[in-house]
Parts: structure tokens; sequence; C-alpha cells
């Protein structure tokens, strides 16, 4: 009997990779929404869980993650990773995972990365050259 190719592939372990961070994601958010926490540096920082990605045996989780309007990164970074074992607790508590991973803190720069895009695209010299008719193209006529 054949084999489903992703019963056993690469394919499989990195959609469960994905499912497993994106449920990481989300219960690890709920619990810092809550303040389930009891350190009140970490409760007075409101902080958004952009992207968890885990290891491929899944027993590291790495949270990206930035405090609300990015203030006082450094602190709610610290925060996050001196309460890190609690943390894992409580989110384990709400898997159902054999393991729960260890959790692993790193700022998300990905809203830096899009306003740096969005500066450079509102830059003169590239919307004129992004603007730019294609004069390379063929013209309708001649793509007959």
């Amino acid at each position: 009997m054949a084999q489903n190719r992703n019963s056993h592939g690469q394919g499989s372990k990195a959609q469960r990779q994905l499912r497993v961070g994106e449920l990481i994601r989300r219960t690890l958010a709920e619990v810092l929404a809550r303040g389930d926490v009891h350190d009140p540096d970490l409760n007075r920082h409101s902080i958004t869980v952009g992207e968890v990605r885990t290891s491929t045996d899944l027993k590291v989780a790495t949270a990206f993650v930035l405090p609300l309007g990015g203030r006082e990164a450094d602190e709610a970074l610290l925060a996050l990773r001196r309460n890190a074992p609690e943390l894992r607790h409580l989110v384990a508590k709400g898997m159902t995972l054999k393991y729960a991973p260890e959790l692993r803190f790193q700022l998300d720069e990905t809203f830096d990365m899009m306003d740096d895009t969005r500066r450079l695209f509102e830059d003169e010299r590239v919307r004129r050259d992004v603007e730019a008719p294609d004069t390379d193209a063929p013209a309708d006529d001649d793509a007959r």
C-alpha cells in the first residue's frame, strides 16, 4: 500500500511546528493579557506576541515580542526572561503537548522593518522609479 507523502516527511514536521508555534503564541498572549504572572514589572507592560518559532523537536520555542509602542522594550524583555519558567508552566497548562517547550524571548523587529520599507517607498526617487513606465515591455499590439 502506498504511503501518504505528508505522513512522514519534512512537510508534516514543518506544518506541526507552525501549528504548535501558533498555539503557543495564542496561549502566551492570553497569559500575558490576563496578568497571570505575579511580577509587577512584567504586568505593567502591555506586550504583543507577534510570532513564535519552534525548534524541529518542539522543545524550544522562541517568542518574538514587543511592548506597546516599543517603549521600555529592554525592561520588558528582561522581565519576560526572568519569568520564563513560570510562563512555561502557565503555557503548558493551556496546551496538550507531551513536553512543555523552553521559552526564549526576542524583540520583534518586523514593525521596524515595515516602517523602514514604508519610508523607502515614500522617497521621491523610489516613487519615480516605481511609477515609471516599463520601456522594455512589449506593447499590446506587438504581443500578438
